[in-house]
């Protein structure tokens, strides 16, 4: 085994390890709510089984099992409402307002409904740790393509995303490991991540190409 090999191998441990971190974390979280409030609404069950999904695929690859990419129709809009509700209790830990917003009819992706929540759960916990204030995920489909943003009020990226993910690939930089699961998600999809301007903060975007779905 080579040394270039020794450090892939590395960091895809890390990669699994960073996923597991936020995943379980997120879902402690939301039963101690759940708990605290007396209830378990359904969309905060469907949240937590989103994130006990993501974890399980973590595992799947630190033990090396890469399963091959699904291609089933993904509704972004609702997969974006199950990966806020399970943020929405660290968001609350942290003081933080998590806001959803979408615009305009849903929007279909052409993949693994599971590997895109690792991309929008890594978005979103980005801003609640790095950011400050409130923090919005917005999304809408425009040219046959869905956009998901996820802005913070915060001091905003320290270098430009290709560099964060490239550091993260380099076994280097927590800072941007969140990011690169992300990019490496979307071009899994035939998207990218991307940074766009803003005044204030981080305002990250994950752009897919939209699927066609043929109404049952």
């Amino acid at each position: 085994m080579t040394v270039g090999t020794v450090e892939i191998a590395a960091e895809d441990a890390a990669r699994a390890k960073h996923e597991l971190r936020a995943a379980l974390g997120a879902v402690r979280l939301g039963v101690e709510l759940s708990a605290r409030l007396g209830e378990l609404a359904s969309a905060r069950a469907s949240a937590i089984g989103l994130e006990l999904d993501r974890a399980a695929r973590a595992l799947d690859d630190l033990d090396g099992r890469r399963l091959g990419a699904a291609e089933d129709p993904v509704d972004i809009r609702a997969l974006l409402a199950d990966s806020v509700e399970a943020w929405r209790a660290v968001a609350a830990a942290r003081g933080v307002d998590l806001r959803l917003r979408w615009n305009g009819q849903t929007g279909f992706v052409a993949g693994d409904r599971i590997r895109l929540a690792q991309a929008t759960g890594n978005l979103i916990a980005n801003a609640l740790e790095h950011g400050e204030g409130p923090a919005e995920v917005c999304g809408h489909v425009t040219a046959g393509v869905v956009r998901v943003e996820v802005i913070d009020s915060g001091a905003g990226l320290p270098a430009p995303v290709a560099e964060l993910t490239r550091r993260a690939r380099g076994g280097r930089g927590r800072r941007g490991r969140g990011l690169a699961i992300a990019a490496a998600v979307a071009r899994a999809h035939r998207g990218r991540l991307a940074a766009a301007p803003t005044k204030r903060g981080a305002r990250l975007v994950l752009e897919l190409p939209t699927a066609r779905v043929t109404p049952k």
